[in-house]
């Protein structure tokens, strides 16, 4: 048997001090440190020439690489449920997803795009976008990704393009949960931010929670890669007869209760943490 990476160890180790401290949101990993992105240095919707090129070049590059994962069994799609739940949505929608590998918005493209008409867009932490780990640049920046900032005018910009891609009938995805827990199987309490979208743009949220369980083949960093079963959950629409903050919260809730119920009955066991 492979021996088992000591980074994975430590960062196992980080994940149950994490979840005892609650601190949910902030990533595990030894994240590159993030540099402010400035709104000068981002093309949102691609609207430059050298951006829209950049976009296919990599977009085609990218399909070809989750091919590759595939064939090789680094990533493994076990199963898909309640995929109707997304082919019924008519018009722009968020998409909610857990988050525990670099890999899982790949299942979910791969997953969604004979259904769908156009790219996924993706929602990225900062730092990702202007100080991305080493190999990761061109598909940080150029795979239909939608960085946050720390700089007001580059947020500015941020909600102008979320707002046009949601009127356009395009499909946005956001990790609520807004950090990354390395094959963390639990539903982390959730952060407000893509349900405000949902309810300033009025679309709907549509929640996916991915379940795991252990393959027979090894990454590369000597753990059994995971096997992913979609989970395609019912649209959550706006409630218009409330506060936009109200209704943001019970979108919020509703996904998370969601997850949990998905969570239970797949691992068939209460969620503690």
């Amino acid at each position: 048997m492979a021996e088992k990476s000591e980074y994975r160890q430590k960062i196992l180790k980080r994940i149950k001090e994490y979840e005892k401290a609650g601190r949910w949101s902030e990533d595990v990993e030894d994240d590159p440190p993030t540099i402010e992105l400035l709104p000068n240095k981002v093309d949102y919707l691609n609207r430059r020439l050298s951006s829209k090129i950049a976009t296919a070049v990599v977009n085609h590059f990218g399909n070809k690489m989750i091919d590759k994962l595939i064939k090789q069994k680094q990533l493994v799609i076990e199963d898909v449920v309640g995929i109707e739940n997304f082919t019924k949505l008519e018009g722009g929608a968020i998409l909610t997803c857990n988050h525990f590998h670099p890999f899982d918005n790949f299942a979910v493209w791969k997953v969604i795009k004979k259904h769908m008409k156009g790219n996924l867009w993706k929602v990225i932490r900062e730092g990702n976008y202007t100080n991305p780990p080493a190999g990761y640049g061109k598909f940080f920046k150029h795979c239909n990704t939608l960085p946050l900032s720390q700089n007001r005018q580059t947020m500015i910009k941020f909600m102008e393009a979320v707002k046009t891609l949601l009127a356009n009938k395009q499909k946005i995805l956001i990790y609520p949960e807004q950090s990354l827990w390395w094959n963390y199987k639990k539903p982390k309490p959730l952060q407000s931010g893509a349900f405000k979208l949902a309810v300033k743009n009025d679309v709907p949220i549509l929640p996916i929670f991915i379940t795991m369980k252990d393959s027979e083949v090894l990454d590369g960093d000597g753990y059994p890669v995971q096997k992913y079963t979609l989970h395609f959950l019912e649209p959550i629409y706006p409630n218009k007869a409330v506060s936009k903050n109200e209704s943001a919260e019970e979108m919020k809730n509703k996904n998370y209760n969601d997850w949990v119920e998905v969570y239970e009955k797949v691992y068939k066991r209460k969620l503690e943490y």
